[in-house]
């Protein structure tokens, strides 16, 4: 259940942002859950890995205890790609010009 609750968040967090710079809100909102995943595995091959190189005792039967483990690989994943493309984002937006300021000056351009 919390982790419905979790992909839920992290898709609207998504959405909402894709929909604040006029983007594809159902894709990014899916884009977000995929990141979750993908965190969660590389989380997984990190624990793997980290088990075979200390010889860690794991319980790799013990589902739940492994999914708690690799919850904040997902989370922080998501954060960093979230952080990311808002960034990316925010490099994007045109900068109005107050207009008003330059009636009367000429250009020496034109």
């Amino acid at each position: 259940m919390l982790g419905i609750i979790l992909i839920l968040f992290i898709g609207k967090y998504y959405y909402e942002l894709a929909q604040d710079y006029y983007k594809h809100r159902w894709l990014y909102g899916i884009l977000g859950i995929a990141v979750y995943y993908v965190g969660t595995a590389v989380g997984g091959f990190i624990l793997g890995v980290a088990s075979e190189l200390f010889e860690l005792n794991l319980d790799w039967e013990n589902t739940f205890t492994l999914s708690l483990m690799v919850l904040p690989f997902g989370i922080l994943f998501s954060v960093i790609i979230y952080l990311l493309i808002k960034r990316q984002w925010q490099k994007t937006i045109p900068i109005a010009k107050d207009e008003i300021k330059d009636i009367g000056n000429i250009d020496k351009k034109n």
